[in-house]
């Protein structure tokens, strides 16, 4: 049997928790407005919307205390490390408080290691320079572990305010010849939480959809979620009894529901 414990949260802490994606390459003008008035509703962290979406979330979420994330490089990393830096400056420009960037897997799995913090620390200075924040995402499904824990040490050393675990659509061949991401693990959680310092926070996305697996990444030392199952996670919280005060609480599984 699976040990468990309460862990003390209220609807509001699990909401900015919350960075509410709406990044699928399908989502239509009307979607994305739909999603950008449920985070207002939930008063959630953020939004993370494609770039050109941001003024329409700037329109939406002016005022109501939901930051408004864009991604650049997105989905894949591959961009010229110039055009993700003028991508960021635009984003930043356009009214985005946060900025979620892929870095170039294919240098992380080369070795390139001084192209890599080159690239990061270019753009983390330019963001930070205009007043916002910078998230770098590691696409952990592509990587070994030794590349994970030296990506969270060159974020540390600049220092970036995120490190975060997927994209959500870094999916990896299959032997059956279908293709799957994990996303987020606990393994990866704990591997990201050993290796960065006190000044950098964990961002742990792909495939996180129940209110037990937000809890479980809270408790590893997670402070942001990316999910697009908001109101999913929400409701469970509500249904389960998580009120708005200290009354509230979770009861969590201290097993991987991951995997």
């Amino acid at each position: 049997m699976a040990a468990s414990a309460a862990v003390a949260v209220s609807l509001s802490q699990i909401a900015k928790m919350i960075d509410h994606s709406l990044l699928h390459p399908t989502m239509t003008d009307r979607e994305v407005l739909a999603g950008l008035h449920m985070a207002k509703k939930y008063r959630v962290a953020a939004a993370c919307v494609k770039p050109y979406s941001i003024p329409v979330a700037v329109d939406v979420l002016d005022g109501s205390g939901v930051l408004i994330c864009a991604v650049i490089g997105f989905p894949h990393g591959n961009s010229t490390s110039e055009i993700k830096l003028l991508e960021a400056e635009e984003a930043v420009k356009a009214g985005a408080h946060e900025i979620d960037m892929v870095v170039n897997v294919g240098k992380v799995l080369g070795g390139d290691w001084e192209y890599v913090a080159h690239e990061i620390r270019a753009i983390n200075d330019a963001v930070v320079k205009r007043g916002a924040a910078l998230k770098v995402i590691f696409e952990n499904d592509f990587l070994e572990d030794e590349h994970i824990a030296r990506l969270c040490r060159i974020c540390t050393a600049l220092p970036v305010a995120f490190v975060k675990t997927s994209t959500g659509f870094g999916f990896v061949k299959q032997p059956n010849g279908l293709y799957a991401c994990q996303g987020a693990t606990v393994p990866h959680l704990q591997l990201m939480k050993a290796n960065i310092g006190p000044s950098v926070q964990i961002k742990a996305a792909g495939g996180i959809r129940t209110l037990d697996e937000v809890m479980v990444a809270m408790t590893l030392g997670v402070t942001r979620i990316g999910t697009s199952s908001t109101v999913a996670i929400m409701e469970e919280a509500a249904s389960r009894g998580i009120e708005n005060g200290p009354k509230g609480f979770a009861l969590v599984s201290l097993i991987d529901p991951y995997n």
